[in-house]
């Protein structure tokens, strides 16, 4: 006879149903981010500031990396994020919706209108401050947790395929977002740092071509070229892309080392590195802010470009793929149900706070805080919009 079931049974059970939501992790960044809010506008804001300029020293022989813990979060565990996320475009343009170039079109072409438009948005409002424009990219990028997230509560009813759509036009927004960081916000290189990176990356594609599928040459030849790259003036998360990028994919003997360490890190980037990164750079202080700091061209240009950019362009470059360049969409998909989608492509949120922090590092100081207004108002009104289409949508599937 088995026992009954006690609290605790129930408790683990629910927990574990929970964490197998797919928008749990957003749930969770959520909280963390409402968190980080509270705590910096609470009496605890000095332990919150303490804690995020709590130093962490890493040190081998001569090379030594010290750094607070706000950019050990931002520097080394964001990436790993984007470790995780060249894994998945990898593994996406190998087997999956970006592997058929007549299906990645849609998609494709979705990203880079909700790429284009809202950074010529947020330019034309802020073309007059040279600081300022360097926060461009700031409204070209997509939380695809959060967004998942909010299609997740209201996903009952709507075809499976906006999903796939929402997914693979994210992956390819990050996939730009790479690109972006790579190219527009490096400064100060250096050569030397640059040629030991560039070996490393032959020792990696090395492993790659003689078949190597432990995964431990890559992760060590990985955290070596991090710190390389850290060195060499380049965002040290580009060290995450490349290293990802070499991570074996062929399947043997039912094993795929891509696959295995995929399955194996999503789970801590989803409820730990992005959470902590919400916490770490959500807090915002809204002491002396008003609704009239919304108007300043800064805040102004990223809400603008969330809420209006992503949508339109979105929405536009995606009709041009369906009229003039053949494109169909999704099956089952209305244009009513695309334009709750392009709303949810308007939730920037940890992607938008990761660029923010580049860009004004590069442009100069006095922008953080209220570019952060801007970017939290604006995927708040881009998630609500997004929730109000889709439900209407769904009650016409």
């Amino acid at each position: 006879m088995s026992r009954p079931e006690n609290f605790f049974d129930r408790f683990g059970d629910g927990l574990t149903r929970f964490l197998r939501l797919e928008s749990a992790a957003g749930l969770v960044m959520l909280f963390t981010a409402a968190l980080a809010i509270i705590v910096k506008n609470s009496p605890l804001e000095g332990a919150y500031s303490a804690l995020l300029h709590l130093e962490g020293q890493a040190r081998i022989g001569t090379i030594n990396v010290e750094k607070p813990l706000f950019l050990w979060t931002n520097d080394f565990l964001m990436a790993i994020f984007f470790f995780m996320v060249a894994l998945e475009i990898k593994r996406e343009a190998l087997t999956g919706s970006l592997a058929d170039r007549r299906q990645a079109v849609l998609p494709a072409m979705g990203a880079l209108g909700g790429i284009v438009v809202p950074a010529l948005i947020y330019l034309y409002i802020n073309v007059d401050d040279a600081g300022a424009s360097q926060g461009w990219a700031v409204p070209t990028a997509t939380d695809i947790a959060f967004a998942l997230t909010i299609l997740g509560l209201v996903g009952k009813g709507l075809p499976g395929s906006l999903k796939v759509f929402l997914m693979t036009l994210a992956i390819i927004d990050d996939l730009v977002a790479i690109v972006i960081i790579a190219f527009f916000y490096t400064s100060g290189l250096s050569f030397e740092s640059l040629l030991i990176a560039g070996l490393l990356i032959a020792v990696l594609a090395g492993l790659n071509r003689a078949g190597v599928r432990a995964m431990a040459p890559y992760l060590i030849v990985g955290i070596v070229l991090w710190v390389c790259v850290l060195k060499s003036g380049v965002h040290a998360t580009l060290a995450g892309v490349i290293t990802g990028m070499f991570i074996p994919a062929t399947v043997k003997d039912g094993h795929s080392p891509l696959d295995t360490i995929l399955h194996g890190i999503h789970p801590w980037v989803a409820f730990f590195i992005l959470p902590l990164f919400a916490f770490v750079n959500a807090g915002v202080a809204l002491e002396g802010l008003s609704l009239a700091n919304v108007i300043d061209p800064v805040p102004l240009g990223i809400m603008l470009g969330l809420v209006v950019g992503k949508p339109l362009g979105v929405l536009a470059f995606t009709a041009i793929a369906v009229f003039v360049m053949r494109a169909s969409l999704p099956e089952g998909v209305t244009w009513r149900q695309m334009t709750g989608i392009a709303c949810l492509c308007g939730i920037g949120f940890t992607m938008s706070l990761f660029i923010g922090g580049l860009a004004f590092a590069e442009g100069g100081a006095g922008y953080a805080r209220i570019d952060r207004l801007g970017i939290l108002l604006g995927s708040m009104i881009s998630a609500v919009a997004g929730m109000i289409i889709l439900r209407s949508a769904r009650r016409r599937v």
